[in-house]
């Protein structure tokens, strides 16, 4: 096990390239299976997600091997095992993804429940729902996920609610079913964009309509290609709030306009400073910030993965900011350790008309335990403090505060938490100037 080790006070300044995104990278991994045969993804991300789909695939019977920097070559053709241990369940949502490409190669699917981060419920009736239209037969024991079906078929299927994987997974059944198959209330992120154009390279007949509609012709079988995976738009916005806390001056290399406006607009608005060139995107702090209100939206809205990253940034800008959550019943977990770090953060619950429409998580029983807005005072000073890591952004957000933090060494525990979706953050933050260490420790110490 590994702890991180930050002294705050540093300003941080110079250029990061990055890598592919995280919620593409392991997912179109898992859309090679769909041709058999190799497969080149360029500019995969050295995450743990991906980690841990190469091992999936191999299980199955596949072959992966990392050439160059950031290249995988993956062969398929020798895929023969439909079923995923149970115990990859626990360490990442990615098995979840296997259930469309394993049906559509095999007729069958057994694939553990999946795992990840502590954010609240998966709403994976709406993946289910999805499956079972296209002819998919699904039952849950011991918790796996057993699917089977003689053909999928296409059909017409509407979400009840945005969902980003349940998308993509209907995209990745559908691809290879008889007929036409036109999902409908479809994800919009660019993460699925991208897996369409994968998908279409390798000779998929999928296209986007209007109002969130998708439309997939199913064909007799895919072929395998060499694809470059977009950049992080999530990594980009954590160096983007980086800079801008801790004062400095970072370039953001191959970080895209079109994948953040809804961040840059939220930013201009409190006065962060960025400049948009041929070379990606140069963030830097101009003037003191001030509040402003972010609520979280599907995409093209301020993406639910920026709030926690926000609120560290809201912590430095004059006045009273307020973070309202939308997409998940319970995303607020880094909260008390901000507050720790005295940070001045109270609860409240949003009041709606109709809060079905306004939330895009399931309103099941019990929802409403949970406060889905903050408001935060600032400018406040935070100081460092112990704390473990409960997921991926509330990993990364209280990294972020550690860089601002006095009066001591933050020390953060449960490492492996960042590691899923950000490459190597601790060493690449040091290479920006700030004062972060990793260090390896046992139960014993």
């Amino acid at each position: 096990m590994e702890k991180l080790f930050i002294k705050g006070g540093y300003p941080l300044k110079g250029a990061i390239r990055l890598g592919g995104a995280k919620n593409a990278s392991f997912k179109l991994m898992t859309a090679s299976l769909l041709a058999p045969g190799e497969t080149r993804l360029l500019n995969f991300s050295k995450i743990a997600d991906v980690d841990h789909t190469q091992k999936i695939i191999k299980a199955l019977g596949g072959e992966i091997k990392e050439c160059g920097e950031r290249t995988l070559m993956i062969n398929t053709a020798k895929v023969s095992k439909f079923m995923i241990p149970k115990s990859w369940g626990n360490v990442s949502r990615a098995s979840l993804l296997f259930l469309g490409p394993l049906l559509a190669r095999f007729g069958k699917a057994v694939v553990p429940l999946p795992g990840g981060d502590k954010i609240g419920r998966r709403p994976l009736d709406r993946h289910f729902a999805g499956l079972k239209s296209l002819g998919a037969k699904i039952v849950i024991e011991k918790n796996m996920i057993k699917a089977e079906c003689s053909k999928l078929r296409g059909t017409t299927y509407k979400f009840a609610k945005n969902t980003h994987t349940g998308t993509e997974t209907l995209i990745m059944a559908g691809v290879l079913a008889q007929g036409k198959t036109l999902l409908e209330n479809a994800a919009e992120e660019p993460e699925v964009d991208d897996l369409i154009n994968f998908l279409n390279k390798m000779g998929a007949k999928i296209k986007r309509l209007k109002n969130r509609k998708i439309e997939i012709i199913g064909v007799k079988n895919l072929r395998p290609t060499i694809y470059k995976i977009m950049p992080d738009r999530n990594e980009a916005v954590s160096y983007a709030v980086a800079a801008i806390i801790t004062q400095g001056d970072i370039v953001v290399e191959n970080a895209q306009e079109k994948y953040l406006k809804a961040f840059l607009k939220k930013l201009e608005e409190a006065g962060g400073g960025f400049e948009i060139g041929n070379y990606g995107i140069r963030f830097f702090y101009k003037k003191p910030l001030k509040a402003v209100k972010v609520v979280t939206r599907p995409y093209p809205g301020f993406m639910t993965d920026w709030q926690p990253l926000w609120a560290v940034l809201a912590t430095q800008a004059r006045g009273m900011s307020k973070i309202i959550e939308t997409i998940y019943e319970e995303r607020f977990g880094y909260v008390e350790s901000l507050k720790k770090m005295g940070a001045k953060i109270t609860y409240f619950q949003p009041q709606v008309s109709n809060p079905n429409k306004f939330y895009n998580f399931n309103l099941e029983a019990g929802w409403e335990k949970y406060k889905h807005g903050i408001k935060i005072q600032g400018q406040t000073p935070l100081t460092a403090i112990k704390s473990k890591i409960l997921d991926l952004r509330a990993g990364a957000t209280l990294v972020l505060a550690g860089l601002i933090a006095d009066k001591g060494t933050t020390v953060l525990e449960g490492v492996e938490q960042i590691d899923r979706g950000y490459e190597d953050l601790d060493g690449r933050l040091a290479q920006l100037g700030a004062n972060i260490k990793r260090i390896s420790y046992t139960n014993d110490n």
